[in-house]
């Protein structure tokens, strides 16, 4: 079976280094903030070009610290994809405030900027005040940040970027990192660049936002950590997390290329023989996940036939969020979210990593080219 992610060959790659830092973390003993953790934080802003990165405990607390540190809560309407992982719009819930479902754009999947605009209208109509709004970096590429930008910005909204699963990508020339008031991203091990647990960070060049984040993931700590000023939280990243996370940021940018090496070979391979994913002009992408599109009938036959095949597959995400139990009540744009509704039918995610072997690939292409005779 050819695996989904490979772990174990990037593992082999650094295994020295990270017995090394590993025997360093257990050597000085401080588990907690210890000095890899100030480390990774100078070398995350570093290779995105944020002025500060506040790291934290998970992916899910880095969407949520922002929220609380603006002041997010009832009455107020934070704008999230549909097409998504629910942590996006969780966060959201958790602090009492209301996430507004946008659609998504068919050959991107990331967050449409009319959609946006018009959830914006309608959630005025619900009394709501629209506050926020999040894109998703979905699959690895960045949202068009400028279309969604300028929409925000014509309705006083900051943007919160959920760069989750495209951290390293680059839009217009930037890196993720440094296209919103702030950018969430997660370390959950497979995520591109991922540690050996949960971790998170949270990147900002607002100094007055960075130093109440840093303050609500320690409990809410003034002067120190019995010093209180805020009701805060427990969100500290570990330190043998960030010593993990140090060796393998040191060849992030070599396994980027090797992923954008990996996509290349499958859209070339596979392209006439299912709807391959589209990358904007300006824009790189991460390749968290490959994902295809196929016909909603034929779906499941296809994931039969690539496992009996020895080809792993996965559907992100087979339902929307705006049709999930736990959003039954929230309100929906009236004509409903139907792009959203069409991916969650017809999205297959296909194996990817930047250790992908090309006689791997090839028994993919083969498999699904037998699939489609």
């Amino acid at each position: 079976m050819i695996p989904f992610i490979d772990l174990q060959a990037q593992q082999e790659r650094i295994a020295d280094k990270l017995r090394a830092r590993i025997a360093a973390v257990l050597e000085h003993g401080a588990y907690i903030m210890g000095p890899e953790v100030g480390e990774l934080e100078e070398r995350l802003a570093d290779s995105c070009g944020a002025k500060h990165c506040v790291t934290c405990s998970n992916g899910t607390d880095a969407l949520l610290l922002p929220l609380r540190a603006k002041g997010i809560g009832p009455g107020d309407a934070v704008f999230v994809p549909s097409f998504t992982f629910v942590a996006t719009a969780e966060v959201v819930s958790a602090l009492g405030a209301t996430p507004l479902f946008v659609d998504v754009l068919p050959d991107t999947f990331n967050m449409g900027a009319q959609s946006l605009e018009a959830a914006i209208a309608f959630a005025r109509t619900r009394g709501l005040t629209p506050r926020a709004v999040i894109p998703v970096d979905l699959f690895g590429q960045p949202a068009d940040y400028d279309a969604i930008a300028a929409v925000a910005q014509q309705n006083g909204l900051w943007v919160l970027a959920d760069s989750a699963q495209g951290f390293g990508a680059t839009y217009k020339g930037r890196r993720t990192g440094t296209l919103g008031l702030a950018t969430a991203t997660s370390f959950f091990p497979a995520k591109p660049l991922g540690c050996y647990g949960d971790g998170g960070a949270i990147f900002t060049d607002d100094d007055a936002l960075a130093a109440v984040l840093r303050s609500l993931r320690v409990h809410g700590k003034g002067a120190d950590k019995y010093d209180n000023v805020r009701i805060g939280m427990n969100a500290r990243l570990d330190t043998l997390q960030a010593a993990i996370l140090l060796e393998k940021l040191a060849i992030f940018e070599d396994e980027i290329e090797r992923r954008n090496a990996v996509a290349a070979r499958y859209s070339a391979a596979l392209a006439g023989t299912v709807h391959v994913p589209a990358v904007m002009d300006n824009a790189v992408s991460t390749w968290a996940q490959y994902t295809i599109r196929v016909p909603a009938q034929r779906r499941d036959a296809m994931a039969a036939h690539l496992k009996a095949q020895g080809v792993p597959t996965a559907v992100y995400y087979p339902t929307p969020l705006h049709r999930q139990t736990a959003y039954r009540d929230a309100p929906v744009m009236p004509g409903g979210l139907p792009v959203s509704e069409a991916l969650a039918q017809e999205v297959l995610s296909l194996p990817m990593g930047p250790y992908l072997k090309s006689r791997e690939t090839k028994i993919i292409f083969n498999a699904i080219h037998s699939f489609n005779k």
